[in-house]
C-alpha cells in the first residue's frame, strides 16, 4: 500500500492538536506562540483568559502551529532524572531517563519503557532532544544511556557488552529512581543510525526482553560500512575510530565486524517474535545505499520466516530526520500503541502549582507512515 507521507503527518497531527489544543494554553498560559497567521499579529496567549487563549489558538493558529508548539515548547510535560550505571567494562556511565512530570511517589502505575540508544558520535543527552514532551503522552518512560563500547563511548558500534547493557536497562531504571515501575510486558527498543544498529542487536541477543522494537537509517553490515565511510567528510577519522574501537580493518578481524553487523543475526531477528519496524530514506548521505542496508536486512528476514512480524518504511528523507518528535517519531510510536490519541492528556502542573486534569480530545485515526509503506 502507498502512502503519501504528508497525508498521513497531517492526519496525526489534526489528530493530536485536537487532543491537545486546550494543554497549550492551560499549561503555560504565559505563552507568546511565535508563528503569524494569515499576515496577521502574533497571537498571544492571555494569563488567566484560558477561554479567550482556546478560542486564539483553536481559530487564529495553523493546526500545525499548535503541533509543533506543544511538542517543541512544553518541557513542563515531562521531567528528566539521571543516575550512573557501571558500564561492560566496569567504567561508570550515566543514563536519562525521562518521564510525564505527574509522576511521582504518589502516581506511580506502572508505565511502558523506551530504551533508547544514541545515534554515532551523539551524546545520551543530545539524543533527548529527539524526544521532546513525547513521553507525557503515552504515557511512557524512556531512558537514554551515554554507552560504552569495547574502547569507545559514543562510537560503541553494536559492541555486545553496550547491547547487554541496554539490556540491564529496565532493571537498572528501576532501582536508581524509587517509585518507578516498568510494565515488563511492554519494552521497547528505539534508535536511529548507529542507535538503530544497536536496537536491532538488542532485538536477535535479548528477544524475550522486548515488546517492539523500531530501527531507523541504520547500518546493518558492519564491514560495509567501514568501507562506506571513505565516501563521507571526515571519512578517514571515522575509519580510524572504528579500527581502533573494533581492533583492526574488516579484512584483519572480519569476525569481530560480524559480531557487530545486524544481517549477521538475520536469522535470530526473525524467528524472535518481536514486532520490529524498519525505517530507511532512499536519499540518506550518511548512510548510503540504505537498499543495500535496512533493505537487505529486511529481505533476508522475510526470506528466512515470511511470517516474522517486520514492517517497512521507506522514504525520501535526510538521514535521521524522521527520528525527531516534529516528523515521524510520533507515528512509530502510534504504531506500537504508546501514544493513543483518544486517551485523555496527562494531568500537568499549573503555573499556579495545581495539579490540572486536561480536557479529554477526539480520536483520530492513523494509517501507515512514511513515505511509500509497505509492510
Amino acid at each position: 500500500m502507498r502512502v503519501s507521507s504528508d497525508r498521513t503527518g497531517r492526519s496525526l497531527l489534526r489528530a493530536t492538536v485536537a487532543a491537545a489544543t486546550v494543554a497549550v494554553a492551560t499549561v503555560t498560559a504565559a505563552t507568546v506562540l511565535s508563528a503569524r497567521s494569515g499576515g496577521g499579529p502574533h497571537p498571544r496567549v492571555v494569563p488567566g483568559a484560558p477561554a479567550v487563549a482556546n478560542r486564539i489558538l483553536r481559530e487564529l493558529v495553523p493546526f500545525r502551529v499548535r503541533y509543533r508548539d506543544l511538542l517543541r515548547a512544553h518541557p513542563e510535560l515531562i521531567r528528566t532524572k539521571r543516575f550512573t550505571y557501571v558500564a561492560n567494562d566496569g567504567r561508570h556511565r550515566t543514563a536519562y531517563v525521562v518521564l510525564p512530570s505527574w509522576y511521582d511517589r504518589r502516581r506511580h502505575p506502572p508505565i511502558p519503557l523506551v530504551i533508547a540508544p544514541h545515534g554515532r558520535g551523539l551524546s545520551a543527552r543530545t539524543n533527548l532532544r529527539f524526544w521532546g514532551a513525547l513521553p507525557a503522552f503515552g504515557p511512557f518512560a524512556v531512558v537514554d544511556p551515554e554507552g560504552q563500547g569495547r574502547r569507545l563511548m559514543h562510537y560503541s558500534w553494536g559492541w555486545h557488552g553496550q547491547v547487554d547493557d541496554l539490556a540491564r536497562m529496565p532493571a537498572l531504571v528501576e532501582k536508581a529512581i524509587p517509585g518507578l515501575r516498568i510494565d515488563r510486558s511492554r519494552i521497547y527498543a528505539i534508535g536511529s543510525s548507529m542507535g538503530g544498529q544497536e536496537t536491532l542487536l538488542l532485538v536477535a541477543r535479548h528477544p524475550h526482553l522486548l515488546a517492539g522494537a523500531a530501527a531507523l537509517d541504520s547500518a546493518t553490515d558492519m564491514a560495509a560500512r567501514y568501507r562506506a565511510f571513505a565516501e563521507l567528510r571526515g571519512g578517514l577519522r571515522l575509519q580510524r575510530l572504528a579500527r581502533f574501537e573494533i581492533g583492526g580493518t574488516p579484512a584483519q578481524v572480519p569476525r569481530a565486524y560480524s559480531e557487530r553487523s545486524p544481517i549477521a543475526f538475520a536469522r535470530a531477528i526473525a524467528d524472535s517474535g518481536v514486532p520490529l519496524h524498519l525505517w530507511w530514506s532512499l536519499r540518506d548521505r550518511i548512510v548510503r545505499k540504505q537498499n543495500r542496508e535496512s533493505g537487505a536486512l529486511y529481505r533476508a528476514i522475510k526470506r528466512i520466516n515470511p511470517k516474522a512480524p517486520v514492517s517497512r518504511y521507506v522514504g525520501r528523507w535526510a538521514h535521521s530526520r524522521e527520528m525527531h518528535p516534529l516528523t515521524r517519531l510520533p507515528l512509530v510510536l502510534v504504531r506500537f500503541g504508546l501514544i493513543e490519541l483518544d486517551e485523555p492528556l496527562p494531568t500537568a502542573i499549573t503555573a499556579a502549582g495545581r495539579a490540572s486534569r486536561l480536557p479529554r480530545g477526539r480520536s483520530g485515526t492513523v494509517q501507515d507512515a512514511g513515505g511509500r509503506v509497505t509492510s
